[in-house]
């Protein structure tokens, strides 16, 4: 199915079963424990052997030699694993590294072996016998130092310019009466999933299967098979169940080839989880960035000139981090300027993870906005709506399909209690506690990406949907299945949804924001297409309905279960709708905050979002999705961090004792309001993505409040009391 028109009434309209507020199909078994993870599947193979992975002990060089004779000595030991025996291998088409290094080492706790052994205990004591001499060499792992010499990349590594000009921005924002010119810096974050990367692996003579953790499983497929330098058709990936990913399990990661290499040498399956030390160092993080932003407005407070630059690291053949993606879409502006430049850094790999580009360019912008409108004298809110454009700013004669920013900022701030707030810092006080309040922007651009999926009816009834799409923890088996009921006209019990095996039809997969509304697409797309041949073999016409397990049309009733055995395939293709109007979701974030005025202690005590993304196809699973990610934001704002060993190259803090995330007991109440919204020009489903949107503000809204609670006005990420000390108001 080809959608290239704006979406009329169609069976989703009917909001039977879609759009209604639904637990997860797949709690139960997750409650239970019986949903089977990528190191957990016990029963697909006989004893499999365990591998253990060797990191590189330093951050850039090579090694000199490499002595294994007491490793293969060890008891239990059946292989190990390393560049020299592993046969020739290329590097995945997503991968910004080798999996596999060696001699020459890329960067910190590169793979350099796998030892494979009886048990977990045997493979890990083996590998500590590994003698590992390297010559190490000068690295460049320091962002500030890189940035003066930094370039301008060709593009942003995702087809678009990394530098962008309208007007002339330099006259115009030197003209501009009240300017503001500073600088933000975010730090390297780690993604800190639950689940590590694991793999079982097993061949069976030239055909392998992984079992893994993994969010684009076709993509998993061929960059697996491209390493290894076999058929793509002799590769096949599951993963039904993954325990979180935030884009760090994007794409093909050294678990997996080492346990397909590593089962190879054995002879035998092999499973391996990574070492949680390993995964910062290892995989991927979101880089670091230095922002300058630069805007420039007339006294009635309307922005003339706005810049953006940014700038981040990554390994050679790497891509900047997209921080100045927002600031090309968000507010209105006559001159503008963005720019993205990308130093080479020997630190691990810099790549997406939970809203790359807008997550980080965000904590920037949005606390930029604040002082601006400080400047002028303006409530923060009214300054954004001010600004606000329902056209592209770079292309004014290209719309957006929807945008109601400023019916966000509306609803939030009666809801919130926003006229009530102290416009001048540091006045309300609650004994020594000093409280305030912030806001901000949320912006993520909508993206559709074509899915497919086969559905096919039983003699009971039920409708089976195959797919190859993923579920991280986003309700993925849900919505799938409220789609399939909507369409097909029966009760969420008669939908049986499998997901994450690259022998069902090819999805968009699990990234993005993309994932629900562009693999409910496919759905409905294999869904209509089984209409069709139901009411085809039904001598129906085209006129037929469909509910409560039959279809009627004609003056004839028939049972689904009639048509047992039928099946269709069938996918969404997006045609150029996403070019002639600009889709995105937007939201605002509000936060209320308490800083200790002795010590600079910070709590959140309240936060607010208000969310206009489309149709919201399960409001249950959309606000789940919101409320992690406003806690994520509170993490990025006040602790995460990713401490950089600049003489050796590696995250110090590569593990979950040092790396802090948020708990419990730093999260107040937080709601979530999601504005009644469709939007035709996205899909037949009139959804959008909204998994991302909930994490994109939030820091810049705690950053905030924490500068109108105390007047100490933080510009480098995280906030943490040492940066409040000095500046706090005096006390008594």
């Amino acid at each position: 199915m080809r959608f290239d028109q704006p979406a009329t009434t169609n069976p989703i309209d009917q909001g039977k079963v879609v759009g209604r507020a639904t637990p997860r199909i797949d709690g139960p078994l997750k409650t239970t424990g019986t949903a089977p993870y990528a190191y957990e599947h016990h029963d697909v193979t006989p004893k499999p052997a365990v591998g253990h992975v060797i990191g590189a002990g330093i951050g850039k060089g090579r090694v000199a030699a490499m002595d294994l004779r007491a490793a293969r000595a060890a008891p239990g030991v059946l292989a190990i694993v390393t560049a020299q025996n592993a046969g020739k291998l290329a590097k995945g088409k997503m991968n910004t590294a080798k999996l596999l290094g060696g001699p020459e080492v890329d960067h910190y706790h590169q793979a350099l072996a796998v030892v494979v052994a009886e048990t977990f205990e045997q493979a890990r004591a083996a590998a500590a016998l590994v003698s590992i001499r390297y010559e190490e060499a000068k690295g460049r792992f320091d962002l500030a130092a890189e940035k003066p010499h930094a370039p301008i990349p060709k593009d942003d590594g995702q087809g678009s310019p990394a530098q962008t000009r309208v007007g002339d921005f330099e006259a115009g924002f030197a003209r501009a009466p009240v300017q503001l010119d500073a600088t933000y810096k975010t730090p390297d974050q780690s993604h800190a999933m639950m689940e590590p990367h694991a793999t079982i692996a097993q061949w069976q003579g030239r055909q392998l299967t992984v079992w893994t953790s993994n969010q684009m499983v076709d993509w998993a497929v061929g960059d697996l098979a491209r390493t290894l330098g076999i058929p793509k058709q002799n590769v096949q990936v599951k993963s039904p169940f993954i325990g979180g990913g935030f884009g760090g399990k994007l794409f093909l990661r050294a678990d997996v080839l080492l346990a397909a290499l590593g089962a190879r040498a054995a002879g035998r399956p092999v499973k391996i989880a990574l070492q949680r030390p390993l995964i910062a160092n290892n995989t991927t993080h979101r880089p670091a960035t230095i922002q300058r932003i630069r805007i420039g407005a007339a006294k009635d407070g309307r922005i003339s000139a706005i810049g953006h630059e940014s700038w981040s690291g990554d390994l050679p053949g790497g891509g900047p981090e997209t921080a100045t993606a927002q600031t090309r879409l968000l507010y209105a502006g006559a001159h503008r300027y963005t720019a993205l430049h990308l130093a080479v850094l020997d630190l691990p790999e810099g790549n997406a993870m939970r809203a790359p580009g807008e997550a980080p360019g965000m904590m920037a912008l949005e606390i930029a906005m604040d002082e601006m409108a400080e400047k002028l004298g303006i409530d923060p809110i009214e300054f954004r709506l001010r600004n606000d454009t329902q056209v592209d700013p770079e292309k004014p004669e290209r719309p957006f399909s929807q945008r109601r920013l400023a019916e966000c900022f509306r609803v939030g701030a009666e809801r919130f209690g926003w006229g009530r707030r102290a416009p001048k810092p540091a006045q309300v006080r609650e004994g020594r506690w000093l409280v305030g309040q912030g806001v901000a922007a949320a912006f993520r651009n909508n993206i559709v990406m074509k899915s497919k999926a086969r559905v096919r009816l039983d003699a009971q009834g039920r409708v089976t949907v195959e797919t190859d799409m993923t579920d991280i923890g986003t309700g993925s088996y849900t919505v799938i299945a409220q789609t399939a009921a909507e369409v097909m006209g029966v009760t969420l019990d008669q939908v049986v949804v499998r997901l994450g095996d690259s022998a069902f039809p090819v999805s968009c997969g699990s990234g993005g924001q993309w994932g629900g509304n562009s693999s409910c697409a496919g759905v409905y797309a294999a869904c209509m297409k089984l209409r069709g041949l139901i009411a085809e073999q039904a001598g129906l016409g085209e006129g037929a309905e469909f509910a409560d397990g039959q279809v009627h049309g004609a003056g004839k009733t028939a049972a689904l279960a009639t048509f047992a055995g039928l099946a269709a395939e069938d996918g969404m293709e997006y045609g150029d709708l996403d070019q002639r109007y600009q889709q995105s979701t937007f939201g605002a974030h509000f936060v209320e905050v308490a800083v200790d005025a002795v010590t600079g202690e910070i709590r959140v005590r309240r936060m607010l979002a208000v969310c206009a993304a489309g149709r919201i196809l399960n409001p249950t699973t959309a606000r789940s999705q919101v409320i992690g990610a406003m806690t994520m934001g509170v993490g990025a704002a006040l602790m995460e961090e990713l401490q950089v060993d600049h003489r050796h190259g590696f995250f110090v803090n590569h593990d979950l004792a040092g790396y802090e995330v948020p708990v419990h007991a730093d999260i107040p109440h937080q709601e979530v309001v999601f504005l009644d919204e469709l939007d035709p020009m996205s899909s037949p489903l009139k959804a959008k993505g909204v998994g991302e949107l909930g994490i994109c503000g939030v820091a810049a809204a705690v950053a905030n409040a924490v500068y109108n609670a105390t007047g100490v006005r933080v510009r480098d990420y995280p906030v943490t009391l040492d940066k409040l000390l000095a500046g706090l108001p005096a006390v008594g």
